[in-house]
């Protein structure tokens, strides 16, 4: 069995903390950055975790959001820590399994003592996350899960993103106000709480608009053959197509769609939003409409600044997933400067007074159900990049 040492190591400030050899089994990668070449003592560092799918199907997923989180904890540190204390990150790769990530979270707690906890991207992920968090009391954000269930597992469950409930109806106001379109098919992912989530209220608001679901189909994640599926949604004639699902299936479909002469567009969520959508779907993405965290178009000098630092340090334009990784840590380090203390409880009530936080995927304010209430954005998808389209208001 071939084993991987992973090691995460930030630029400039940041160094390597610790890495641990991984066989490819059920068991995490563990490793961790912050300041300097080794793990300083427990009084001059205060010590986050991070889980992120950094390898498997969605790994640019949790390498962007990684890359986020790494630059706010590097600028933080570059400005002289928190509370007279470095921060530093402890973090596990999950490779994009439910079980993988909530085994992180408890060795996170038990062992590696962590304060707070950063992560994850997928809602399937982050619902185990989050229980096993709640069970240990400790402070987690999770920068892009939108499934409604993940923060109502508990009072220390936090995100700094919006949630299905809207990003549905963002998505269903655009088809309606803006596309004008009366009828619509849904594709859905229905081994995916996040797809299952967003296909559910999208359904719901368009039929309430005034729409009509011709028809509905599922798949299950890992699947590479949608062809039946689509051929009996094109044979419903709808105006466009629903799929809530992410960027390595919707590429795919995409690709099909046209090949099965399903020439309509395709409508999405924020699980789209990966540069391998372009690689995996080729042309067959342009035309086709997304709702999203952030737009890099967007001109706000807080917001561009972040993109150029971004660029600066991994040689790329920032994706939503990036953004909202330094939106989530940039709040956790804002609550530690506010709580006056790393302590989970105290941590935890200065989250949750988070208000007005700005944010370069908006502005963050903590709702009573710890969700983040902000605007969303939809993206037109090009030939090699997405432009802004749209912005829907809460």
């Amino acid at each position: 069995m071939r084993s991987l040492v992973l090691c995460l190591i930030a630029a400039g400030s940041v160094g390597l903390v610790g890495c641990q050899k991984k066989e490819h089994s059920s068991q995490p990668v563990a490793s961790a950055v912050g300041p300097g070449s080794a793990l300083p003592a427990g009084g001059d560092t205060i010590l986050l975790g991070e889980v992120g799918s950094l390898t498997g199907g969605q790994a640019t997923f949790g390498i962007s959001s990684r890359n986020g989180i790494e630059l706010a904890l590097n600028e933080a540190n570059a400005a002289g820590g928190v509370l007279g204390k470095k921060l530093a990150v402890r973090v596990y790769d999950d490779q994009g399994k439910p079980e993988e990530a909530g085994n992180a979270v408890v060795r996170l707690i038990n062992q590696d003592h962590v304060k707070l906890i950063l992560g994850e991207v997928a809602s399937s992920n982050s619902l185990v996350m989050a229980e096993k968090a709640q069970e240990g009391r400790i402070p987690m954000i999770t920068p892009s899960s939108t499934n409604a269930k993940v923060t109502q597992r508990g009072d220390y469950i936090f995100r700094v993103c919006f949630i299905d409930a809207f990003q549905g109806y963002a998505m269903a106001k655009f088809a309606r106000d803006n596309l004008k379109l009366g009828s619509v098919a849904v594709l859905k992912d229905q081994k995916s709480d996040y797809s299952l989530g967003l296909a559910d209220v999208f359904v719901r608001k368009f039929t309430e608009m005034g729409g009509k679901i011709v028809g509905q189909e599922a798949y299950s994640q890992g699947d590479s053959d949608f062809r039946s599926q689509l051929v009996a949604l094109r044979k419903t004639q709808p105006e466009a197509v629903y799929v809530p699902g992410y960027y390595n299936e919707v590429g795919l479909i995409a690709r099909q769609a046209r090949e099965v002469g399903l020439k309509v567009p395709l409508l999405g969520g924020d699980g789209w939003d990966s540069e391998k959508l372009f690689e995996l779907g080729g042309t067959a993405v342009a035309g086709h409409y997304f709702s999203d965290h952030y737009s890099p178009d967007d001109p706000a000098p807080y917001t561009q600044q972040f993109i150029a630092n971004y660029k600066k340090a991994y040689g790329g334009v920032p994706d939503a997933l990036a953004a909202l990784g330094y939106d989530a840590a940039k709040v956790a380090v804002d609550a530690i400067k506010r709580a006056g203390s790393a302590e989970p409880q105290a941590l935890r009530d200065a989250i949750a007074a988070t208000s007005k936080f700005p944010g370069v995927a908006g502005t963050i304010t903590m709702d009573e159900h710890r969700n983040a209430v902000k605007p969303a954005v939809v993206l037109k998808v090009g030939t090699q990049k997405s432009t802004y389209a749209a912005t829907i208001q809460p």
